[in-house]
């Protein structure tokens, strides 16, 4: 299997990082004068506080990943013979081996999708994060049945091209082990 290194995308992250700042600058102005934002669908000021309390604090968050991500030089994701080595989102784990990967499902929110990866073993990249990125990878577990998921939403890479490629290695390796 040849080596394939899909980089991070600048482009993709830069517009990251500026629909967090809106969403952040939007959660202040709710939390600065919700009076001014009450409507038919949000007639409570408190609500309209604490949603701007949220938005502030999600969207802060993604747009502190996004500005560190624009530094990050290392490769997005890497396929190799070894697995696949993920840098893509807030949960990466690093190498996922391919011994180790039972199953790819592509899942959607909304229009975004993304890759759930299934293993036989999800404690040893449980094992690998720290406190957060576990809690989000538990949180990705309970809701999907696996910890470990790709994007392409920070890749130069198309999505259906992504699935493709993984899914056709997978079945590669697959193929090689006698026992399956």
């Amino acid at each position: 299997m040849n080596k394939i290194e899909i980089p991070l995308s600048k482009t993709k992250i830069i517009l990251l990082v500026l629909g967090a700042l809106v969403f952040v600058v939007l959660g202040t102005l709710f939390v600065i004068n919700p009076e001014k934002f009450i409507s038919p669908i949000m007639r409570s000021p408190e609500f309209i506080r604490i949603s701007g309390i949220a938005s502030i604090l999600f969207f802060g968050l993604a747009g502190i990943y996004g500005i560190i991500k624009l530094f990050d030089n290392t490769i997005g994701l890497t396929v190799d013979e070894n697995g696949i080595t993920d840098n893509t989102n807030a949960s990466s784990v690093g190498l996922i081996n391919w011994t180790d990967i039972t199953e790819i499902k592509t899942e959607q929110i909304m229009s975004t999708k993304f890759l759930l990866i299934f293993t036989n073993n999800t404690d040893k990249y449980l094992d690998r994060v720290g406190s957060i990125r576990r809690k989000l990878m538990l949180a990705n577990e309970k809701m999907y049945g696996t910890p470990l998921s790709i994007t392409s939403n920070t890749l130069k890479y198309d999505f259906d091209d992504l699935e493709r490629l993984l899914k056709n290695c997978l079945n590669e390796q697959l193929e090689k082990k006698p026992n399956r």
